[in-house]
């Protein structure tokens, strides 16, 4: 069973790679196409109403998709049963969110920095009962490790940009381009996975069954609320003390990084967790699922940190253009902090859920908020401070996951720090290879040529330690798709 397990998971793992590695060959293309067409001050009232919406959105979920995944079910029935109960509670709180947003759309406005722009709050609710056709798919999926649909969803929302959002830019609309290019995203993955799905919706409802879900889904609810403030809680502070130019530079210049990083990670993590799901009663399989992760994806994302770190003024330059100038500090800082936030904070998060306890991850974010609010709240009014004081904080909250896994999980900081060593060392010398290539030549060509060098260095120095070298190896036998038994069991146990 476990191997048959396994093979699942790497299978899962190729197909959500592949979408992440198309989007993030299609995407950037359209950012920067629409970077160009769209003001930093646009950006801002979409990241204001992405605010308020997905705030809406986790209420309208309640936690569902997380209990789907991750709880045991005896029997099919039990598991369709359960996802037709979540589908609508969903789909009726998910209609009063919108109507309650409809009935206090300019008070909306006004708290979140942007008056005046009501009917935008309100149009933009429209995803809220479309994501309740598509969100316990998805998870259904996910649970299922049925990847290679979700990679078809995945194109189809790449694909809508090209054929909505930049012609409507092009023609003038600003922020509603994006704002139709949203909702039509979300109504063709809510049509597409509908039809995909096996699960259906059917008249049954059992509150006993919403009773059981929802004492488990709390803790994701109450966690799912904690990670919303963590996200958007400077969006917030800084559309009320600053305004929407600065809330575009700051959600804009982090989305492009995390739009960056995912190519890695939102390949990865969903997998993770539902991987983790599986072992959450066998301790030794769980933790060496976590580590081979943990690994595999530090391969990557550290010298992805470093890189943009150091080559933030010409990332900068062509995912956004000359007007985003301001916004380098904060791509660089927040890049430069993100793979030791995803390694130690992240999939310490999805431990915690996969084990089904929401709550320690809950306890990590409101310990990370009674830090980062006011600090955010005098910093603010500077950008520059700012985009330091944002950055350098998330190493307060990893400290305290870091202090949560060794107490709750039983894994010390040292041993996680040991099993990716290697890494960070290949990583901060790739670093310093690069600062002294920039000192060279200014020149563009110059910049390609010697990322391309620092990449060619770093895999070498990888080959250097043992470990790694095997990490190296079994990667290359993934990308050769030789999902056969032993590359598997090479994979995962290593």
């Amino acid at each position: 069973m476990n191997q048959d397990l396994n093979r699942k998971i790497v299978t899962a793992t190729k197909w959500s790679s592949g979408s992440e590695i198309v989007a993030k060959l299609i995407v950037p293309i359209t950012n920067m196409i629409l970077a160009r067409l769209l003001s930093p001050e646009a950006f801002g009232v979409v990241a204001t109403m992405t605010m308020v919406v997905s705030f809406a959105d986790m209420f309208a979920d309640a936690g569902f998709q997380k209990y789907l995944v991750q709880h045991d079910f005896k029997t099919k029935t039990d598991k369709y049963q359960s996802a037709t109960v979540a589908f609508w509670t969903n789909l009726l709180i998910s209609l009063l969110l919108w109507g309650l947003i409809v009935l206090f759309n300019n008070h909306i406005a006004n708290l979140v920095g942007s008056p005046g722009l009501g009917l935008v709050f309100i149009v933009a609710g429209i995803s809220l009962p479309l994501t309740s056709f598509s969100s316990l798919q998805m998870a259904l999926f996910r649970r299922d490790f049925e990847y290679k649909t979700l990679f078809y969803v995945r194109m189809i929302g790449i694909i809508i940009p090209f054929i909505i959002v930049i012609p409507l830019a092009l023609l003038g609309f600003s922020y509603w381009s994006l704002i139709i290019g949203t909702i039509s995203g979300h109504l063709a993955n809510a049509v597409i996975l509908t039809l995909k799905s096996k699960w259906k919706p059917q008249f049954f409802y059992r509150f006993d069954l919403l009773k059981t879900m929802f004492a488990f889904s709390l803790w994701s609810l109450l966690e799912s609320i904690s990670i919303w403030l963590t996200s958007w809680v400077g969006t917030f502070i800084i559309g009320s003390i600053l305004n929407s130019y600065y809330v575009g530079l700051y959600k804009t210049s982090i989305s492009t990084v995390n739009s960056i990083m995912a190519i890695i990670t939102a390949s990865t993590t969903s997998v993770l967790f539902s991987a983790l799901s599986r072992y959450q009663n066998d301790d030794q399989a769980f933790k060496k699922t976590l580590f081979t992760f943990q690994r595999f994806v530090s391969i990557f994302v550290f010298p992805m940190s470093v890189g943009i770190f150091v080559y933030r003024d010409l990332i900068t330059l062509i995912l956004l253009g000359k007007q985003w100038k301001e916004a380098s500090l904060l791509i660089g800082l927040w890049g430069l902090t993100s793979s030791v936030s995803i390694i130690f904070a992240n999939f310490s998060s999805e431990a915690y859920r996969a084990k089904g306890k929401p709550k320690l991850s809950f306890l990590a974010q409101i310990l990370h908020l009674v830090v980062l609010i006011p600090v955010l709240i005098i910093s603010s009014d500077d950008f520059v401070v700012l985009s330091y004081v944002r950055s350098l904080i998330r190493f307060q909250f990893i400290v305290v996951h870091l202090i949560i896994v060794h107490y709750f999980l039983k894994i010390s900081f040292s041993y996680l720090l040991r099993n990716i060593f290697p890494i960070i060392l290949s990583s901060i010398i790739m670093g310093c290879l690069a600062f002294l290539l920039q000192k060279v030549s200014n020149n563009m060509i110059w910049d390609f040529f010697s990322i391309l060098l620092c990449i060619i260095f770093y895999f070498v120095l990888l080959l250097v330690f043992p470990k790694t070298r095997q990490d190296i190896v079994n990667l290359i036998s993934l990308l050769k798709l030789n999902f056969h038994g032993n590359i598997v069991k090479n994979f995962l146990n290593k």
